[in-house]
């Protein structure tokens, strides 16, 4: 290794560049192994089934792409919520957003975080 001093003080170090390639590589992996930690300390544990997010993509409500994914009928999932099966339907079909309380019952029901439901 060289180093290049100005006014007294190391300015420039200069590595060969195996040694630089070694050093690069550690500052990668030291990167990769604190980037995936802090993915693993943010992880609240709850994952979206590509079925859910293809039925979304797709087009459909959140409500019914995890109501099908649960496979549950509409009947099934109004009762398991204590709401009415042409209420979910409307929601489902875009036609009313559903209250708060409404959509927590239906999460709950579900299984899913409320957040899962926001189309």
């Amino acid at each position: 290794m060289q180093v290049i001093e100005k006014d007294g003080k190391p300015a420039f170090y200069v590595l060969p560049a195996a040694l630089w390639e070694k050093v690069r590589e550690a500052v990668e992996d030291a990167d990769d192994a604190a980037a995936y930690a802090q993915a693993v300390a943010d992880d609240d544990g709850m994952r979206f089934p590509a079925a859910v997010v293809h039925a979304e993509l797709d087009g459909a409500h959140p409500v019914r792409a995890w109501r099908e994914h649960r496979g549950l009928t509409l009947q099934a999932l109004a009762d398991a919520a204590g709401v009415s099966k042409p209420y979910v339907s409307q929601i489902e079909g875009g036609k009313r957003a559903g209250t708060a309380a409404t959509l927590k019952k239906l999460a709950r029901a579900l299984r899913v975080p409320l957040d899962a439901l926001q189309p």
